[in-house]
């Protein structure tokens, strides 16, 4: 049986976008097409190779044991286990039915469905969730469906077109035949020039319009100044031509306290001024962005 390498599977609350707050179960992949090193650093800062703070972790690499034990960064992608390649062995890989068994596992009452109303959603995140595993999630998801699933959100930074039977399965098993249109999710972050990652290679507006075809979608734009708001303006632009017609969150660049709560009212100001919707990070909030947060 094929098997997905994965970073963490822990259950928390979603802490960002439409549905924060909300139970969650969250899977996160390991691999991304993405290093978004210069997050958090200045604009014209010239990164050659891995981010500043990940270089000098590398460099210790020999002091973890575990994938616990990693520090968090004040820069750069803060989930950087699960990009780089230095750090794969800190990383699982099991089959999927595994996976699924876990996850129920750390579900209260072992059902995605509380039988009160409410629901655990499950989120499938990264790294960059929809890369090559994504063939592997009709079969996951058969058996998180047995156990009551009825919500599940991709974080996706909107680069990767949906495989055509996954695209049918998605369709099929959770918007079709009267299920509501918002069970399945696409939290969309695109990455604009702020990380480090080229326009033309981040910001793709018809895959994001394809996701948007079959479920609910909307974008999620990490910002620090007017200037990296500019740019999300600009983006929003190439996406409504495209067709998108989904709403817009402005979320606070920071991975860590000291970093996130030096953005976070001058972002809902942009946000207000432009008639965006905020998104906070409820797990810096809460845990200060531990692991299995």
């Amino acid at each position: 049986m094929e098997k997905i390498t994965y970073t963490e599977i822990f259950y928390s609350l979603q802490g960002e976008g439409k549905w924060a707050g909300v139970p969650s179960v969250f899977f996160r992949t390991y691999g991304c097409n993405f290093r978004c090193k210069k997050f958090g650093r200045p604009r014209d800062e010239v990164i050659d190779g891995h981010n500043p703070e990940v270089v000098e972790i590398i460099k210790n690499i020999d002091r973890y044991n575990k994938f616990e034990d990693l520090p968090l960064v004040t820069s750069g992608c803060d989930t950087y286990a699960s990009i780089y390649p230095e750090f794969k062995r800190f990383n699982d890989q099991d089959p999927v039915d595994i996976i699924a068994n876990k996850m129920h596992a750390i579900i209260p009452n072992n059902r995605w469905d509380q039988g009160t109303g409410d629901a655990v959603h499950l989120v499938i995140t990264g790294g960059e969730p929809l890369l090559g595993y994504q063939q592997l999630y009709p079969e996951m998801l058969e058996y998180c469906r047995r156990s009551g699933l009825r919500d599940l959100t991709f974080e996706t930074n909107g680069s990767q077109e949906l495989y055509p039977e996954v695209r049918e399965y998605l369709f099929e098993e959770f918007t079709r035949h009267g299920r509501d249109y918002d069970r399945l999710t696409f939290s969309v972050s695109p990455k604009l020039p702020c990380s480090g990652e080229k326009w033309e290679n981040a910001i793709n507006p018809k895959v994001v319009k394809s996701y948007e075809m079959i479920g609910y979608t909307y974008l999620k734009f990490v910002v620090a100044t007017r200037e990296d708001v500019a740019d999300a303006e600009r983006a929003v632009e190439e996406y409504r031509q495209a067709g998108f017609g989904g709403p817009v969150y402005l979320m606070p660049v920071g991975g860590v306290p000291q970093v996130y709560n030096l953005n976070t009212q001058e972002v809902a100001k942009l946000a207000l001024e432009r008639g965006w919707r905020y998104s906070p990070r409820l797990q810096v909030d809460i845990w200060r962005n531990a692991w299995g947060t």
